[in-house]
């Protein structure tokens, strides 16, 4: 008959394949989605710390010795882009995008609307993210999601990213910098909502730019991500521009430096270690 230490050890394995297999999982979800699992490991998690430390029965447990933060791990980015996705059909030109009055939240900064009349789809957008970890150019280009463009412009000219960090770095898995939020907390927005622009064709990876959203459509608002590689997405998210090799360069050096999981929401990503806080934005329209 097994001892309560044996038990107590075969209960601890089980469970430690379980935060394994949720942790797997949950890296595997979209941008932004529930926190049910968060709940969920940390449940399993005490109830392995509850097993590992329990005293009692016949068996005392082993002296623990003083824990000590875990390093960084190495990580390792892919170097070449990925093909920047294309329309199968063109949109058609003007276009008009509805720009809806977010009911569930007030605006993080207060700021107006885009114009959401005769929106040029053509032609693309260079803008240079001012930050703390260095600048981040970017391409935008109206004819992947106009709304989604129009809409960054407009934010950027009003200085709604101006003092703002990135809040959610991933570097397994999900390789992106995810910004655009001035609560630093991935819910806050800028009171309104656009429409979905995503198609089937799109696949995200090294140097793609695209809006994050909530699994609900046309959720999206100003919170967006810039992937630096790998990224096993579904073609939900509206990709509208492309991070350029200096931009690139900057992301790779704070994802080297890692982020803080812990801090996170569960998923293995976390704000970043390294602080990227934009001073500014400057847009050559």
């Amino acid at each position: 008959m097994p001892t309560n230490q044996q038990r107590r050890e075969a209960a601890k394995r089980k469970l430690e394949r379980q935060i394994v297999r949720r942790a797997e999982k949950a890296k595997r979800r979209r941008i932004v989605g529930s926190v049910a699992v968060v709940g969920v490991v940390a449940i399993v998690a005490g109830a392995v710390w509850w097993i590992v430390s329990s005293n009692s029965g016949d068996d005392a447990a082993s002296d623990a010795s003083p824990s000590s933060a875990p390093p960084t791990p190495e990580v390792t980015i892919p170097t070449e882009r990925t093909p920047m996705p294309k329309r199968p059909t063109p949109l058609a030109n003007p276009v008009t995008c509805d720009y809806k009055d977010d009911a569930s939240k007030q605006a993080s900064k207060k700021v107006n609307k885009p114009e959401g009349k005769d929106v040029s789809s053509n032609g693309t957008v260079n803008v240079v993210l001012k930050s703390t970890a260095g600048d981040i150019p970017l391409t935008l280009d109206r004819a992947l999601a106009p709304c989604a463009v129009q809409s960054f412009i407009s934010l950027s000219q009003q200085g709604y990213f101006n003092d703002t960090k990135c809040h959610r770095l991933g570097t397994t898995g999900l390789q992106m910098l995810q910004c655009g939020d001035p609560e630093a907390s991935g819910m806050g927005g800028p009171g309104y909502t656009m429409p979905d622009e995503a198609f089937k064709e799109i696949k995200y990876g090294r140097g793609i730019l695209a809006m994050a959203k909530t699994q609900q459509p046309n959720s999206g608002g100003s919170q967006f991500f810039m992937v630096y590689g790998e990224a096993e997405l579904p073609a939900d998210y509206s990709v509208f521009g492309s991070i350029s090799d200096e931009g690139l360069k900057v992301l790779d050096k704070v994802a080297k430096a890692g982020a803080n999981a812990q801090a996170g929401n569960g998923d293995g990503t976390g704000p970043p270690n390294t602080e990227v806080k934009f001073t500014g934005v400057t847009v050559n329209a």
